[in-house]
């Protein structure tokens, strides 16, 4: 919105702060005009000056104080008082109202227009202070809820929504409902927010009263503030999703899965979608894949140069075949691509073969199976031997079939990478077992089995010494890593804005690699058991998943509690009788 009193304020305090010169001041006021934005944006948007710059140079000659909105509670009554439709069109948040006078937090210079329609619609008189564009919009969302502007502009638009439960109201014309504007701008402004948070899912959840709305991040689930109004509009949204994804709006008694493909100014987001009858209508989850944020680098997945080092003479091989195991949600698929990246040349062809594929990777043909077709893994695997592959990657082994194929391609002089859904490395030995393969199979093709977890990062906005320690677990720490106990510092995150006050900030994985030597090859034709096969391989120096961890932890990356959730307690033989790979090698 084009301001023109408001843009002369601010070009009179910019150039008199000696920030633009009066030509320069000029030509930026005709070129936010013919974008239709006021001056404040066009500056920070075109990288001319700073959120801060003009913040300072309003508060020095306006003679207005400067306010931290992250660091200051706005009172319920406040919020209740100035409608949000309100503070979102004038881009201003309420901060307190004291008698007759409404201090509200602006980012650039309100006109008298929007003075004079403060004092006549709240019959309040204005009191400004300056904040942040960036935390004037936060603190509407913390306040307000997410996409409440948009609502609240639908329910204005028809205020008999506001009146009936809603969804027998969208029943009769769900489809064109759908495809309103107001409801797209309602789904994009949600897509667009967990993609800002740094959200790997979106759920979307129907209760009797009520629609609940979460983002995964980090791992962990987390609610996104929703005005309770947004109930209203569950049914429109999800058809506009399904619509996006090319589901069926029609059949909502089955589960459905689809794809699309949405557009940000940073970059394409993959959108996978899964529905889910439940009691009071639709679940939907919606997985976020930016297609840049794959990292694909060994180190960048939080390999340690050990470990590092063992991956690259594992994948370096001419045939045979990598299991990487871990539970749903642990990030083997991505180590799987880490993979593919650092060996995919000219020279060698590799195919996939996934459900869904995650990532487009050039110079890699990706088979997706299709089950309604009856195309499955078995099958796509049979085919792909008949397009000459060097290297071969199946993205889940799920069954007797299947794992049998993958197993006799590695020893026909193929690599072969795929994923087993199993706790530990060791016991991914008797799963392939107890599954029908031969014991002599898995001991001749089989090169490593690498189990992994993924473990929230300690913020390092708000890190801090942790005190609080207890001494039995820095007992454990000190045995595994071969350290006096005392010498350990633990970290924590005290929790902050940037972190949404959880203390983390992003994930890493830590490994357990569990080389098939000829000492377990061995073992194979008795059939041992998981923990005899784990103990040999930690006497052949094997470092744990809690090795692994504890390693992150003294190098303060993570905390204990984020170990010890995702690993077990390692059974030592004896007191004392650590494994070589115990060192802290970070």
């Amino acid at each position: 919105m084009y301001k023109p009193v408001a843009n002369k304020i601010l070009v009179d305090v910019l150039v008199k702060s000696g920030l633009v010169s009066p030509d320069d001041a000029q030509a930026y006021i005709q070129n936010a005009r013919q974008e239709h934005k006021n001056l404040n944006s066009y500056l920070i948007r075109h990288g001319i000056l700073t959120e801060r710059e003009i913040i300072e140079a309003l508060s020095r000659e306006l003679n207005l104080p400067v306010v931290d909105l992250k660091a200051r509670e706005v009172p319920q009554a406040v919020i209740d008082r100035v409608p949000v439709k309100f503070a979102s069109f004038y881009k201003f948040m309420p901060v307190a109202i004291e008698g007759n006078e409404l201090t509200l937090a602006i980012a650039s210079p309100l006109d008298v227009r929007m003075e004079d329609d403060i004092r006549v619609y709240l019959g309040l008189e204005p009191k400004e202070v300056l904040a942040l564009r960036s935390d004037i919009d936060e603190a509407l969302k913390k306040y307000y809820g997410l996409a409440s502007d948009t609502i609240d502009r639908i329910l204005t638009k028809d205020p008999t929504k506001r009146r009936n439960g809603g969804e027998e109201a969208w029943v009769e014309d769900i489809e064109k409902k759908s495809e309103d504007p107001s409801v797209a701008k309602l789904v994009n402004q949600i897509i667009l927010e967990a993609y800002q948070k740094r959200a790997t899912d979106i759920h979307i959840e129907p209760y009797r009263d009520r629609m609940r709305l979460r983002y995964r991040i980090d791992g962990v689930l987390m609610d996104a503030n929703l005005p309770p109004e947004a109930r209203h509009f569950m049914l429109p949204m999800i058809s506009r999703i399904k619509i996006m994804s090319n589901l069926s709006i029609t059949e909502r008694r089955l589960p459905q899965d689809g794809s699309t493909v949405v557009r940000t100014k940073d970059q394409d987001l993959d959108l996978r979608i899964s529905t889910m009858p439940a009691l009071r209508g639709e679940s939907m989850v919606i997985r976020i894949l930016p297609t840049k944020a794959m990292r694909t680098r060994l180190e960048d997945l939080g390999l340690n140069q050990s470990n590092a080092r063992k991956f690259r003479e594992l994948i370096a091989a001419s045939h045979g075949i990598i299991f990487v195991t871990g539970p749903t949600g642990s990030g083997k698929t991505t180590t799987l691509y880490a993979c593919l990246h650092e060996i995919n040349s000219a020279d060698q062809k590799i195919i996939t073969i996934e459900d869904p594929v995650e990532y487009e990777m050039d110079g890699v043909t990706q088979i997706q199976i299709n089950s309604k077709l009856n195309f499955s893994f078995a099958d796509g695997l049979r085919n792909i031997l008949r397009h000459d592959p060097d290297i071969i990657m199946v993205g889940e082994v799920r069954d007797l079939e299947t794992a049998e194929i993958a197993i006799r391609t590695a020893l026909t002089g193929h690599l072969v990478f795929s994923t087993l859904h199993t706790n530990d490395a060791a016991s991914s030995i008797t799963r392939l077992i107890d599954m029908g393969v031969e014991p002599y199979l898995v001991a001749s093709s089989v090169e490593a089995f690498v189990a992994q977890r993924l473990v929230r990062l300690i913020c390092p906005q708000c890190k801090e010494e942790d005190a609080k320690v207890l001494d039995a677990v820095l007992q454990e720490m000190g045995r595994s890593l071969k350290m006096p106990p005392e010498s350990i510092k633990v970290y924590r995150g005290r929790g902050c804005e940037v972190c949404n006050n959880t203390g983390y900030y992003g994930r890493t994985a830590i490994y357990e690699i569990l080389h098939m030597d000829e000492t377990i090859r061995s073992m194979m034709t008795h059939k041992p058991s998981m923990e005899k096969i784990k103990r040999m391989a930690m006497k052949n120096g094997m470092a744990t998943l809690r090795q692994n961890g504890w390693q992150c932890v003294a190098a303060g990356i993570t905390t204990v509690e984020e170990v010890l959730y995702v690993s077990s307690k390692d059974d030592w033989s004896a007191p004392g009788e650590i494994p070589a790979a115990g060192v802290l090698t970070v």
